[in-house]
Order: C-alpha cells, then structure tokens, then sequence
C-alpha cells in the first residue's frame, strides 16, 4: 500500500513545505538531491521556491523614478 503523501502530494502540510523550501534555500546541495532525501518529486520543490518567492516580492515596495526627476525640476525653475 502507497502512504497517503506519496499518492496524492497536495496533501503535504504547510510546515513541511516551508520546511522543504527553506531546507533547498540554505543546503550546499542542489534542489533535486534535497528533494529526494525528503522522498517528493525533485520538481516539486522548484514550484513551492517560486510560489513562495513571488508571495514576498508582493509585499516589496514598487519602485518609481519619482527621484529622478526631482533634481531636474530644480534646474527648471531657476
């Protein structure tokens, strides 16, 4: 018999992939050896890093070139 994990993997547990994820961030090995001694598919890690990367970017600050046109403006005037 197949453990439930293996036989449907969108069971896998917020904390285990958090836990995956930051465990292929920080190893000195490659994605697909990490994901393997986890015993999940070795793409399977590269979809949570690139889910979770792109969660954090979304709070980032968007940037503008409000900056660069200050200093001009007080060209303009004078």
């Amino acid at each position: 018999m197949i453990p439930n994990e293996q036989r449907n993997p969108n069971t896998y547990t917020a904390e285990f992939r958090a836990s995956a994820v930051k465990l292929a961030n920080e190893s000195d090995q490659s994605v697909v050896p990490v994901a393997k001694g986890l015993g999940i598919n070795a793409n399977t890690p590269h979809t949570w890093i690139a889910k979770y990367s792109k969660a954090k970017t979304r709070d980032k600050p968007e940037r503008t070139d409000e900056h660069l046109y200050d200093d001009t403006t007080a060209c303009v005037k004078k």
